[in-house]
């Protein structure tokens, strides 16, 4: 059960995804976009009023919480939780055919886990390596050619589509050997509650740097549902095409914390 819950809040949060203007508020590409159906509108408008209710009971006041922490702690998770997220970043580079990227993803995991302090300072970036731009089996199924079907809101997992919700439950339930590498070069693994902890940090993380932009857009949108929907379906269509001018841009609320590492 408690398996069940981490990886449920981590995902929603990471979904839950939005793009941040330079003004702090949540705006909508005018991008002509693939149009996904909503097959299920009735049953997913019912379930996204329950995951805001959820968002607003209990993930929200954490998230805020969590702002109060230290700058530089806030900083070192962020970079450790997304030195982790090369662990399903490399297979997908391999399984779209981009070997030379993940060639370099594996070198900047092993460069941040080991000089970097296990993550905690992105040591690539400063180094001069490609900017980092995480990968899934999502992604990846789009890039073989699936199409996206129809549009679903999951209950706490929040906003996805067909072929997403597939690529979840490979990610999180597949049992991905990557998650399984050596910690120590011998049969030490990282075990499954260091992952599960990742997925959590990861979402409190998006959901922390992103209240005031998710406040905007749910205060501005006449439809906020609909809002949503149109950020993540082209967020993902961004993603699934390399677009590195996506949706998603995290606003930072204290920049000037943040001016040693080059914007995500």
């Amino acid at each position: 059960m408690k398996k069940l819950i981490l990886i449920t809040i981590s995902i929603f949060l990471l979904a839950f995804s939005a793009n941040a203007g330079s003004n702090g508020e949540l705006v909508l590409e005018k991008k002509k976009q693939e149009e996904i159906k909503d097959c299920f509108e009735k049953l997913n408008r019912a379930t996204f009023s329950f995951n805001q209710g959820l968002d607003k009971a209990v993930i929200k006041p954490v998230a805020k919480s969590y702002r109060k922490l230290p700058a530089p702690i806030q900083r070192g998770t962020s970079n450790a939780i997304r030195n982790l997220s090369s662990l399903i970043t490399i297979p997908n580079n391999i399984l779209q055919g981009d070997i030379k990227t993940a060639f370099i993803n594996t070198a900047r995991l092993a460069v941040n886990t080991t000089v970097g302090l296990l993550g905690t300072i992105d040591m690539a970036n400063k180094m001069g390596f490609p900017k980092y731009v995480k990968e899934d089996y999502g992604q990846t199924l789009g890039v073989w050619g699936f199409g996206p079907g129809c549009y679903l809101v999951l209950p706490v997992l929040g906003p996805s589509t067909i072929r997403d919700t597939a690529g979840s439950f490979v990610n999180v339930f597949g049992g991905d050997p990557w998650y399984n590498a050596s910690v120590h070069g011998n049969n030490e693994f990282l075990s499954e509650k260091i992952y599960l902890t990742s997925k959590a940090l990861s979402g409190m993380d998006f959901r922390a740097d992103n209240i005031e932009s998710l406040d905007n857009l749910e205060k501005n949108s006449l439809d906020f549902y609909a809002s949503i929907k149109s950020l993540y379906t082209q967020d993902r269509q961004n993603k699934i095409k390399n677009n590195q001018r996506g949706n998603i841009e995290v606003l930072y609320k204290n920049e000037e914390d943040w001016e040693e590492i080059d914007s995500q």
